[in-house]
């Protein structure tokens, strides 16, 4: 039972380091909970204050004669800045780490950020006095007076950087006017505005019967108080977001405000660009390519109510509005909502908390539904709508499957199909523009040797080195890159490659099979830098290239009229994954990038290469069929005790020491294994497996261990979690690094 609860008064990072201790009363104990707002006495005269709860223990280490007791839970309304702690305590017990990490995650920084100042000169004589001060002014030749008196007669306030620049006056002569009592010097915070569009006309359209009845059923739902969760399941096309706009729409004009969450900054600037034509500047942006200072000033924007809408991914969850009113996660299957820094939260777990503690409605939406999300709609915990049609009237492409061993038998080398090479002909002839998808980066794949097999890998990771541009091999865990050897260096034999294209390959086979081609490519390599992805997403909408070539950032959420014909090559790649949620990305990722094409007034057509024609996830995205591969895939997720059917923790051990790290993995599951066995808890309702070395046994010369544990019950694997946190204080590791990953989305 814990007696004793560390707090803090004020909530900034920079007092998080100075805690105090106080006594839990009797009649409080097992009632609070870290994140709760209680009352406690403070400082000398006992005045009473608010806390915060950042740590609960059975003991402390102060003068028990010294601690205080804490007075009572705090029960008055709670401020923006204590909804952000409140979500912080979430983060910290739902998703391990500590509560200084989690406040870092939801606090917008503002430590070295300039504020900007946007200074006015203000008249503050009579009219009739400037008039005499001017004579003055004109009978000494002090000329640069007389301008600034002459303007500030035909205005009252004028910005100071306009006098100095287009009237020429210096400070000086601002100063001795200040002096002189015929105007004063304000300062004005200018807060950072990031979105740049101009004369942008609202496009609206007209709702279908289908988009207005989701619509409608919310908006009932939110004005009888009752807002709730809902998934939106829209095939590719079907005008989700004009949707997600009504609905904003409709929150606004009741006073509310709204987060816009999309999974990659990639998408912004064409979600931007149709909320701006709808709201204009009442709408920003929230993303990592932000400086420091434009994402302060956009948190300090919303908190003083100048926007009513943010969006961007998830660290857009954390804007401090005042009357927050929808959630809206757009292709919420994504698993970029997933944090993969400490803490590891979960986004839709987040948005279900926070929509809950600030009364909003939660919207998820997408063509590919993750499992999850589907699942709760099957099992009434949100409400599912669906969109069965495409808003221009236009069917879904036509797909076609090839099997490339097919190919590779009737003489065909390359990596593009003879179906796929034929309909890239008939587009370049039709001056329409296609889209080429490929599942990974690079000039190619890893480099082998074809005598003796052996691969080319990192020295630093159990990991092959990528084939890139240039005759670089890189790895993509640590960047050790190296030249490329024209040798084996295990057998010297001299055919030694690289496999499996990359997407500067691909760019490089177009120009060679169809000269001339204008190509765009988008990787992470071509979008590191600021506005990348905006410049060539504008680009191909500009028709400035045919074909677009890129990674996954092109299949998600955009719309380009002209794209008739989407190639997804090597589809099934995604599928060799040591990742029991393999077949779910290969069918959302297929059927995603299939929807690319035939957005606009013509039909489009789409080609699937594959080496497993036969695999069910190939099969159903062929077919856009959710339904049937969601039935598949549910079955299995069933039998294995998966999520979303289970729940799994994974804890994750790194060292430099791969002894010292087994030896504190074993501990750890031994831990846990005693936690439950206390908890009365049997092993086929908690198995605990392993430890075991990771995928990738090394990453960066640290050793990586991990333990995996299901249980039915995500509380479960919560104070699983808090037990083994509880252990890791006793018994300090040394420089072992350890991180809790619930219902971790790629495979350690």
């Amino acid at each position: 039972m814990y007696r004793f609860a560390d707090v803090i008064i004020d909530i900034s990072l920079d007092k998080l380091d100075r805690p105090f201790s106080y006594r839990i009363p009797d009649r409080l104990l097992g009632r609070l909970e870290i994140g709760m707002r209680v009352l406690v006495p403070f400082g000398a005269g006992n005045t009473t204050k608010k806390a915060y709860i950042i740590a609960l223990k059975e003991n402390t280490e102060y003068d028990l004669s010294k601690v205080k007791d804490i007075q009572d839970i705090a029960k008055d309304a709670v401020t923006i800045l204590e909804k952000q702690f409140l979500l912080a305590a979430f983060i910290r017990k739902n998703y391990g780490g500590t509560l200084n990490q989690a406040l870092k995650v939801v606090l917008p920084a503002k430590t070295s950020v300039k504020k900007l100042l946007l200074r006015e000169v203000v008249r503050i004589m009579e009219r009739d006095e400037i008039i005499s001060l001017k004579g003055e002014a004109l009978r000494k030749h002090q000329n640069a007076k007389v301008k600034l008196l002459d303007a500030l007669l035909e205005q009252e306030s004028i910005p100071y950087e306009w006098i100095t620049g287009k009237l020429g006056v210096s400070s000086q002569t601002i100063l001795s006017l200040e002096k002189a009592g015929a105007l004063k010097i304000n300062s004005v915070t200018k807060y950072r505005d990031p979105v740049k569009f101009e004369n942008a006309e609202d496009d609206r359209k007209n709702l279908s019967d289908e988009q207005r009845l989701i619509v409608d059923e919310i908006e009932k739902d939110f004005d009888n108080g009752n807002p709730g969760k809902y998934l939106i399941h829209g095939i590719t096309g079907s005008g989700k977001t004009e949707v997600y706009m009504a609905l904003i729409e409709n929150v606004i004009k009741r006073g509310r405000q709204a987060i816009f969450l999309i999974p990659e900054i990639a998408l912004t600037y064409q979600t931007l660009l149709r909320f701006y034509k709808r709201f204009g500047n009442r709408v920003s942006v929230m993303n990592s390519t932000l400086s420091p200072g434009e994402k302060y000033d956009q948190c300090m924007r919303a908190r003083d109510g100048e926007i009513d809408i943010v969006i961007g991914p998830r660290s857009a969850l954390f804007v401090p509005f005042k009357n927050l009113g929808m959630i809206v996660m757009d292709e919420e299957h994504e698993t970029s909502y997933k944090s993969e820094l400490t803490p590891k939260y979960h986004t839709f777990g987040v948005a279900k908390y926070l929509a809950k503690i600030t009364d909003s409605a939660l919207v998820l939406g997408s063509a590919t539904p993750s499992l999850e999300a589907y699942y709760m709609a099957k099992n009434g915990e949100m409400r599912l709508f669906k969109l069965t049609k495409r808003l221009t009237g236009g069917e879904l492409p036509e797909v076609f499957c090839v099997d490339m061993r097919q190919e590779l038998n009737s003489g065909n080398k390359s990596i593009f199909s003879r179906k796929l090479k034929s309909l890239i002909e008939d587009r370049l002839e039709k001056n329409e523009q296609s889209m080429l998808f490929l599942n990974r980066r690079g000039y190619s794949g890893f480099i082998s040797c074809r005598a003796c097999g052996e691969v080319i890998k990192c020295p630093h990771c159990d990991v092959s080195l990528s084939e890139h541009y240039g005759g670089r091999m890189v790895c993509h865990y640590c960047g050790y890159e190296t030249k490329k050897p024209a040798v084996c260096p295990k057998c010297g034999s001299k055919y030694i490659a690289g496999f499996k294209a990359g997407t500067e390959q691909i760019e490089q086979l177009l120009q060679k099979e169809f000269p001339g081609v204008k190509t765009l490519r988008m990787d992470a390599d071509t979008t590191s830098t600021k506005d990348s992805y905006e410049k060539i997403l504008s680009a191909f909408a500009n028709e400035e290239a045919q074909i677009l070539v890129g990674t996954q950032m092109i299949v998600k959420g955009h719309d380009f009229p002209k794209v008739t014909l989407v190639g997804v090559i090597a589809a099934d790649m995604s599928l060799g994954s040591a990742d029991y949620r393999a077949s779910e990305r290969t069918f959302q990722l297929i059927t995603q990038a299939v929807g690319r094409a035939g957005r606009g007034q013509r039909p489009g057509n789409a080609v699937i290469q594959t080496y497993k024609p036969d695999h069910y996830a190939i099969e159903f995205a062929k077919n856009q069929d959710y339904e049937g591969f969601y039935e598949e895939e549910i079955a299995y997720r069933e039998m294995l005790s998966y999520p979303p059917v289970a729940h799994m923790l994974a804890v994750l051990v790194m060292g430099a020491d791969e002894a010292a790290v087994l030896k504190l993995s074993q501990s750890l599951s031994q831990r846990a294994k005693e936690y439950s066995k206390a908890e009365n808890i049997s092993e086929s309702a908690m198995p605990v497996l392993g430890p075991t070395q990771a995928v990738i046994g090394r990453i960066k010369d640290l050793y990586r261990y991990v333990i995996y544990i299901k249980a039915d019950n995500y509380d479960i694997l919560v104070s699983v979690k808090d037990s083994l946190e509880e252990y890791l204080k006793l018994n300090p590791p040394g420089r072992e690094y350890i991180q809790f990953d619930f219902d971790p989305i790629n495979a350690f």
